[in-house]
């Protein structure tokens, strides 16, 4: 059963109808925080239109629906959401990320890879799609739709809408020339309305974790593709643009891989997607 807190630091009544008893839940205040600023990432400025990435490493195809998990071990409702995450991640045409949010700390359970950022990511989304409350598990697709993330039904249509989509999604590359540094291509395409934020998304693929307290105590809980740092690269008009980035400022030590996300507004469509493994030296 999803559990559901209020948006601005009161209790809330679930509406939801699927759900099978109301849940009231306190919320802390100030969890969001801002993500660190790009000057601090990036080792040079963007460059529209330039020459073509070189490198071995360099990949480029198209464009994935990325779904988005926001989850916690804290939270009893979420195995299931977090098995079915691990099924989506199989899928060829989907980025399927766990974002863990720190809401659920004070039950009993400190998630180890909660952070602030996953919770500010997840608030951004209910002010986006006009939801009075976040909850888990969530799952957004495509940063337009959101269900119940254990609800197979709706998270399949919702990707299967997505992947019948009419507008050409755009094309990422990444080439890694030198160990700890990368080159990220974002294509051409349609000029969105307002300048699109590119993220990075840095992730383990996958974990496994004994639960010693709280609502999920005593089980061995699997979460896949746990993204671990959260940032903005830059922006994105319409022009095709090239990013020179340091992978160890935006957090690659330890981490596996990284998805490069194309969205609108900053929390609205996303453009486009791939994801790529971190190259070894990159952390």
């Amino acid at each position: 059963m999803p559990q559901a807190i209020a948006a601005h630091g009161d209790t809330v009544e679930s509406p939801i109808s699927d759900w099978r008893e109301t849940i009231y839940r306190p919320i802390y205040a100030g969890m969001t925080r801002a993500f660190p600023r790009l000057a601090a990432l990036i080792l040079a400025t963007v460059m529209l239109a330039g020459p073509a990435v070189a490198g071995a490493s360099s990949k480029a195809g198209p464009s994935k629906v990325v779904v988005e998990l926001f989850t916690s071990q804290g939270c009893s409702s979420c195995p299931p959401a977090d098995a079915f995450l691990h099924d989506l991640s199989q899928r060829n045409d989907v980025i399927a990320l766990s974002f863990h949010v720190d809401y659920w700390n004070y039950l009993g359970w400190a998630d180890p890879f909660s952070s602030p950022d996953a919770t500010a990511r997840q608030r951004s989304y209910r002010a986006a799609l006009g939801l009075r409350y976040v909850y888990t598990p969530q799952m957004v697709v495509g940063g337009t739709a959101q269900a119940v993330g254990s609800n197979r039904e709706d998270v399949l249509k919702a990707i299967a809408q997505r992947d019948a989509g009419t507008t050409p999604r755009l094309r990422i590359a990444m080439s890694n020339p030198k160990p700890g540094a990368a080159t990220i291509v974002v294509g051409a395409g349609p000029k969105p309305k307002q300048p699109a934020t590119v993220w990075v998304f840095m992730y383990d693929r996958s974990h496994v974790t004994e639960i010693a307290r709280g609502e999920n105590e005593g089980v061995k809980l699997t979460n896949t593709n746990v993204v671990r740092a959260i940032h903005r690269i830059g922006e994105w008009t319409g022009k095709r643009a090239r990013f020179k980035v340091d992978l160890q400022a935006l957090g690659a030590t330890g981490r596996d891989a990284c998805a490069i996300v194309v969205q609108e507004d900053g929390f609205g469509p996303i453009l486009g997607a791939d994801s790529f493994p971190l190259p070894k030296g990159s952390s």
